[in-house]
């Protein structure tokens, strides 16, 4: 019977779908009822309306708890049909089951699959080795990542990493829609030239507007081309991926990086101080700095130990070096002098 059932199916175009196992299971209850009732004598438990079903799903899924068993031979035989439809069944849904999984996980190789994440971060273009470690760098701090290739990357390359891969023509609006570009905290176009960029650019500002967007140049000057697309893109030197990473995680962090760099802003520096001043402590240079430099410390070098971020009540010996960020260059004698006065006001 059960060979037959498969037959039918075959022959309605509906075997090798969910249709398979549900409709050979109903045929096969249907059938073994009215035989189970002629077989079993009168009065018989596992005949019942009331018990049969119970019986009917206990031996299908080949638990046999053995509460409700026929009586008869003939009883008996019905209720190896009942065995084999089950193990039949069991056997259609577990493959049914393998086969979705196996075409999902294949989806996802592929890159076919729509990204339904919000709030993330969506990486354009792949280049082997440099976004692996953009990719590494962004998990680490927590972040959803959904990498988007050109065709030419046929599978995922990182299915080992917890990113969503989509595939596609970057400059089609339809594939940033399935890479969730249009609900994105940020976007980065790295892809494998400049003029690409400026093309794949141009569809992001399409298809979402105002994003936090994020575009590696390899020539600088390419800049002001994509103010075109939107005036606050933000523009990063393609050699420099770990820029990009913290861009990605704290928008505009390379617009101060920039200031920096630029002459007439606010610029890095340092000072030793001599080691006739002694022992100080970090909180007196922080505000020796602040109030009387107007300048913000960012580490000091103690003994050949950089101390990035320094805690205020770490002493540095003498001959310690400051490293600030200022609007001018602090001598040693006018530190000395500042830190000097400091101690004078404190005692």
């Amino acid at each position: 019977m059960p060979v037959f059932i498969v037959r039918l199916l075959a022959r309605m175009g509906l075997l090798g779908t969910w249709w398979t196992p549900a409709v050979l299971l109903a045929v096969v209850y249907l059938t073994s009822w009215p035989l189970m009732v002629l077989a079993e004598p009168e009065g018989s438990a596992v005949a019942a309306p009331a018990d049969y079903w119970w019986y009917f799903v206990v031996t299908t899924a080949t638990v046999g708890y053995g509460d409700l068993r026929p009586e008869s031979a003939a009883g008996r035989v019905v209720g190896t049909y009942v065995i084999v439809g089950g193990i039949a069944t069991l056997t259609m849904v577990f493959t049914e089951l393998a086969k979705t999984l196996e075409r999902k996980k294949g989806r996802r190789m592929r890159g076919a699959v729509t990204a339904d994440a919000s709030g993330h971060v969506v990486l354009l273009g792949y280049t082997p080795g440099r976004t692996e470690r953009i990719v590494d760098e962004l998990i680490a701090d927590d972040r959803s990542v959904v990498l988007c290739a050109w065709d030419d990357v046929p599978a995922n390359p990182m299915p080992d990493r917890r990113a969503v891969f989509v595939r596609g023509d970057l400059s089609d609006g339809a594939v940033l829609r399935r890479a969730g570009v249009q609900r994105a905290r940020s976007v980065l176009v790295d892809v494998r030239d400049d003029n690409e960029a400026l093309a794949v650019a141009v569809t992001v500002g399409h298809v979402a507007g105002h994003v936090h967007l994020v575009v590696t140049l390899r020539d600088p000057g390419r800049e002001r081309h994509l103010r075109y697309v939107d005036e606050t893109v933000r523009c990063v030197q393609w050699h420099s991926p770990h820029m990009i990473t913290e861009e990605l995680k704290h928008p505009g962090i390379t617009e101060v990086y920039a200031e920096l760099m630029t002459h007439g802003g606010a610029g890095t520096y340092s000072v030793r101080l001599p080691e006739s001043l002694g022992p100080v402590l970090v909180e007196h240079c922080q505000t020796v700095l602040g109030r009387a430099g107007g300048a913000t410390m960012l580490a000091a070098r103690a003994g050949g130990e950089l101390l990035v971020n320094p805690g205020w009540r770490i002493e540095l010996p003498p001959g310690a070096v400051l490293y600030y960020i200022g609007s001018r260059r602090l001598t040693p004698e006018w530190a000395a002098q500042a830190l000097r006065g400091r101690r004078k006001g404190d005692g």
